[in-house]
Protein backbone atom coordinates (compact mmCIF):
# COMPACT_ATOMS: atom_id res chain seq x y z
CA UNK A 1 0.00 0.00 0.00
CA UNK A 2 1.11 3.76 -1.03
CA UNK A 3 1.16 6.66 0.94
CA UNK A 4 -0.99 9.63 0.07
CA UNK A 5 -0.24 13.20 0.84
CA UNK A 6 0.26 14.21 4.79
CA UNK A 7 -1.64 17.19 5.75
CA UNK A 8 -1.20 18.18 9.15
CA UNK A 9 -3.66 21.19 10.27
CA UNK A 10 -3.79 23.75 13.10
CA UNK A 11 -1.20 21.49 15.12
CA UNK A 12 -0.42 23.02 18.29
CA UNK A 13 1.71 21.04 21.18
CA UNK A 14 2.88 22.41 24.20
CA UNK A 15 2.42 26.00 22.27
CA UNK A 16 4.25 25.17 19.72
CA UNK A 17 2.14 26.09 16.90
CA UNK A 18 -0.45 26.07 15.27
CA UNK A 19 1.26 24.33 12.79
CA UNK A 20 0.11 24.29 8.85
CA UNK A 21 2.19 21.78 6.33
CA UNK A 22 1.24 19.56 3.63
CA UNK A 23 4.14 16.94 2.45
CA UNK A 24 2.96 15.61 -1.19
CA UNK A 25 2.99 11.69 -1.79
CA UNK A 26 6.43 10.83 -2.69
CA UNK A 27 8.31 14.08 -1.54
CA UNK A 28 10.26 15.21 1.19
CA UNK A 29 9.44 18.50 3.29
CA UNK A 30 12.89 19.52 5.31
CA UNK A 31 12.10 21.41 8.80
CA UNK A 32 14.99 23.32 10.45
CA UNK A 33 14.91 25.59 13.69
CA UNK A 34 16.70 26.10 17.04
CA UNK A 35 17.59 23.39 19.36
CA UNK A 36 14.88 23.11 21.91
CA UNK A 37 12.02 24.62 19.58
CA UNK A 38 10.21 21.75 19.39
CA UNK A 39 10.98 20.16 16.06
CA UNK A 40 11.01 16.48 17.35
CA UNK A 41 7.98 17.30 19.44
CA UNK A 42 5.86 18.19 16.07
CA UNK A 43 7.04 14.56 14.86
CA UNK A 44 5.94 12.87 17.84
CA UNK A 45 2.85 14.99 17.69
CA UNK A 46 1.69 13.82 13.94
CA UNK A 47 2.92 10.26 15.07
CA UNK A 48 0.29 10.63 17.77
CA UNK A 49 2.92 10.14 20.86
CA UNK A 50 2.44 13.47 22.72
CA UNK A 51 -0.33 15.20 23.54
CA UNK A 52 -1.35 18.21 21.19
CA UNK A 53 -4.37 19.41 19.20
CA UNK A 54 -5.13 19.71 16.02
CA UNK A 55 -5.67 17.66 12.75
CA UNK A 56 -3.83 15.02 10.70
CA UNK A 57 -4.02 13.05 7.47
CA UNK A 58 -2.65 10.45 5.58
CA UNK A 59 -4.02 10.44 1.83
CA UNK A 60 -7.82 9.46 2.68
CA UNK A 61 -7.31 8.56 6.26
CA UNK A 62 -8.00 10.94 9.42
CA UNK A 63 -5.34 9.93 12.62
CA UNK A 64 -8.18 10.27 14.67
CA UNK A 65 -10.35 7.42 12.78
CA UNK A 66 -7.62 4.36 13.58
CA UNK A 67 -5.94 3.63 17.05
CA UNK A 68 -2.99 4.57 17.62
CA UNK A 69 -1.08 1.62 17.25
CA UNK A 70 -2.74 1.47 13.50
CA UNK A 71 -1.42 5.20 12.90
CA UNK A 72 1.81 4.42 13.82
CA UNK A 73 1.98 1.57 11.75
CA UNK A 74 0.89 3.90 9.25
CA UNK A 75 2.89 6.89 9.87
CA UNK A 76 6.88 5.48 10.65
CA UNK A 77 8.91 7.60 13.28
CA UNK A 78 12.69 7.33 13.60
CA UNK A 79 13.54 9.21 16.54
CA UNK A 80 16.96 10.25 16.83
CA UNK A 81 17.50 7.70 19.32
CA UNK A 82 16.14 3.93 18.75
CA UNK A 83 15.18 1.71 21.32
CA UNK A 84 16.39 -1.55 21.43
CA UNK A 85 14.74 -4.55 23.51
CA UNK A 86 15.76 -7.58 22.12
CA UNK A 87 19.80 -8.88 22.37
CA UNK A 88 19.57 -9.84 18.83
CA UNK A 89 20.41 -7.39 16.22
CA UNK A 90 17.83 -9.64 13.78
CA UNK A 91 15.32 -10.13 16.44
CA UNK A 92 14.08 -6.64 15.81
CA UNK A 93 13.48 -7.06 12.51
CA UNK A 94 10.00 -8.54 10.93
CA UNK A 95 11.58 -10.06 7.80
CA UNK A 96 15.19 -10.45 8.16
CA UNK A 97 15.93 -12.10 5.12
CA UNK A 98 14.68 -9.73 3.32
CA UNK A 99 16.92 -6.65 4.53
CA UNK A 100 20.04 -5.51 3.06
CA UNK A 101 22.75 -4.24 5.08
CA UNK A 102 25.12 -3.76 2.56
CA UNK A 103 22.92 -0.31 0.92
CA UNK A 104 24.08 1.61 4.07
CA UNK A 105 27.69 0.00 4.19
CA UNK A 106 27.32 -2.39 6.94
CA UNK A 107 28.55 -5.58 6.34
CA UNK A 108 26.03 -8.64 5.93
CA UNK A 109 26.29 -10.63 9.16
CA UNK A 110 25.69 -7.46 11.42
CA UNK A 111 22.27 -8.91 11.08
CA UNK A 112 23.84 -12.08 13.37
CA UNK A 113 25.77 -9.94 16.01
CA UNK A 114 24.39 -8.85 19.43
CA UNK A 115 22.87 -5.09 20.22
CA UNK A 116 25.47 -4.42 22.47
CA UNK A 117 28.15 -4.95 19.83
CA UNK A 118 26.92 -2.16 17.76
CA UNK A 119 28.43 1.51 17.77
CA UNK A 120 26.21 4.14 17.27
CA UNK A 121 26.64 4.99 13.64
CA UNK A 122 25.58 0.91 12.94
CA UNK A 123 22.71 1.50 15.22
CA UNK A 124 21.27 4.83 13.74
CA UNK A 125 21.72 3.07 10.29
CA UNK A 126 19.71 -0.43 11.43
CA UNK A 127 17.09 1.77 13.16
CA UNK A 128 16.29 2.91 9.69
CA UNK A 129 16.58 -0.39 8.11
CA UNK A 130 14.23 -1.36 10.80
CA UNK A 131 11.67 0.77 10.31
CA UNK A 132 11.89 0.86 6.76
CA UNK A 133 11.53 -3.22 7.13
CA UNK A 134 7.67 -2.41 7.91
CA UNK A 135 6.73 -0.67 4.78
CA UNK A 136 5.41 2.61 6.37
CA UNK A 137 3.15 4.92 4.40
CA UNK A 138 5.29 7.93 5.65
CA UNK A 139 8.38 8.89 7.34
CA UNK A 140 8.74 10.97 10.09
CA UNK A 141 12.58 11.46 10.62
CA UNK A 142 14.67 12.80 13.40
CA UNK A 143 17.76 13.81 12.33
CA UNK A 144 18.86 10.05 10.30
CA UNK A 145 22.08 11.18 9.54
CA UNK A 146 23.61 13.36 12.58
CA UNK A 147 26.42 10.42 13.87
CA UNK A 148 27.31 9.30 10.43
CA UNK A 149 30.61 9.93 8.10
CA UNK A 150 30.15 11.71 4.45
CA UNK A 151 29.95 8.40 2.61
CA UNK A 152 27.37 6.82 5.22
CA UNK A 153 25.05 10.13 5.11
CA UNK A 154 24.94 10.10 1.29
CA UNK A 155 23.80 5.80 1.42
CA UNK A 156 21.26 6.50 4.12
CA UNK A 157 20.04 9.69 1.98
CA UNK A 158 19.77 7.64 -1.07
CA UNK A 159 17.60 4.92 0.97
CA UNK A 160 15.32 7.55 1.99
CA UNK A 161 14.70 9.13 -1.04
CA UNK A 162 14.20 6.07 -2.91
CA UNK A 163 11.92 4.97 -0.42
CA UNK A 164 9.87 7.80 -0.59
CA UNK A 165 9.64 7.95 -4.64
CA UNK A 166 8.95 4.08 -4.81
CA UNK A 167 6.14 4.04 -2.31
CA UNK A 168 5.24 7.53 -2.70
CA UNK A 169 5.64 8.16 0.71
CA UNK A 170 5.50 11.59 2.26
CA UNK A 171 9.34 12.39 4.14
CA UNK A 172 9.21 15.17 7.31
CA UNK A 173 12.73 15.28 8.04
CA UNK A 174 14.12 17.10 10.55
CA UNK A 175 18.14 18.83 10.73
CA UNK A 176 20.37 21.01 11.51
CA UNK A 177 22.19 21.34 8.17
CA UNK A 178 20.52 23.09 6.25
CA UNK A 179 22.72 22.33 3.05
CA UNK A 180 21.77 18.79 3.68
CA UNK A 181 17.82 19.78 3.49
CA UNK A 182 18.40 21.61 0.52
CA UNK A 183 19.70 18.57 -1.10
CA UNK A 184 17.25 16.19 0.03
CA UNK A 185 14.27 18.29 0.32
CA UNK A 186 11.91 19.98 -2.36
CA UNK A 187 10.64 22.57 0.37
CA UNK A 188 12.59 23.94 3.29
CA UNK A 189 10.90 25.00 6.34
CA UNK A 190 12.23 26.49 9.41
CA UNK A 191 10.90 27.07 13.07
CA UNK A 192 11.49 30.86 14.34
CA UNK A 193 12.31 31.65 17.73
CA UNK A 194 8.68 31.93 18.73
CA UNK A 195 7.93 28.76 17.54
CA UNK A 196 6.31 29.95 14.29
CA UNK A 197 7.03 27.52 10.99
CA UNK A 198 7.86 30.03 8.09
CA UNK A 199 8.61 29.16 4.38
CA UNK A 200 12.70 30.02 3.18
CA UNK A 201 10.93 33.46 2.40
CA UNK A 202 10.19 34.17 6.06
CA UNK A 203 6.08 33.56 5.23
CA UNK A 204 4.19 31.68 7.62
CA UNK A 205 3.36 27.96 6.46
CA UNK A 206 -0.08 27.20 5.43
Amino acid sequence: MQGGDLIIDDLVIRGLGPVRLTVPAGTCVGVSGPSGIGKSSLLRAVADMEPHDGRVCLGATDRDALCASEWRRMVGLLPSESAWWADGVAQHFLTPEAVCPEALGLREEVLTWPVKRLSSGERQRLSLLRLLDRRPRALLLDEPTANLDGESTRRVESLILDYAQTHRAPVIWVGHSVDQLNRVAQRVVSFDADGVLREAGGEVCR
